[in-house]
């Protein structure tokens, strides 16, 4: 089931913390959250899994700033959120995706405990014109059953920015893995 509105800000301060919460925000079964003033770009041609890619930083004015289509951006969710005993999901609202800006592409079930700012994998159709602190996603909540195991991953839990793919890490924890096991052997 989902969470309704008034259910979530309910739970605020115990399952659910949004920082900062804007009462406006609030919608019958979800909440705004809004874009962060920065986002990356690959600028590798070629984006490899098994490493870190390089990236740019970008600053986004007050006045905007123009996404192209086919490019990858990341941005981040300005709202800090913090999730017990239910499932966090994020989706682009649809006023956004009636401009032909996808906001979350793959990425938007959470896992239970999961705190941290949501990165925004952000693709363009056609030409738009984003702004800092636009309502541009909104996170909505499951409950769940059975036994909570919490979300505890190195990888994105507590993040602090924007998180280029860390997969890279999971083929440098195979590697080693290998390496022990042939090591033993010898």
């Amino acid at each position: 089931m989902i969470l309704t509105g008034q259910e979530i800000k309910a739970q605020l301060g115990t399952n659910i913390v949004i920082e900062p919460y804007d009462d406006s925000r609030l919608n019958p079964n979800s909440y705004n959250l809004t874009l962060h003033d920065e986002i990356l770009v690959y600028e590798e041609i070629v984006l490899d899994m098994a490493r870190p890619n390089r990236y740019t930083r970008y600053k986004i004015p007050a006045d905007g700033m123009v996404l192209s289509p086919n490019q990858l951006y990341l941005g981040r969710t300005a709202e800090r959120t913090e999730t017990h005993n239910l499932v966090p999901m994020l989706e682009g609202r649809s006023s956004i995706g009636r401009l032909g800006l996808f906001v979350h592409i793959t990425a938007g079930f959470g896992d239970v405990g999961f705190c941290g700012y949501w990165t925004l994998e952000m693709f363009a159709v056609q030409p738009i014109r984003i702004y800092p602190g636009v309502p541009i996603c909104q996170i909505f909540y499951h409950t769940i059953t059975g036994d909570v195991t919490e979300y505890s991953s190195g990888k994105y839990q507590r993040n602090q920015d924007i998180q280029p793919s860390l997969l890279y890490r999971d083929f440098e924890k195979e590697d080693r893995q290998m390496r022990l096991g042939f090591d033993e052997k010898e």
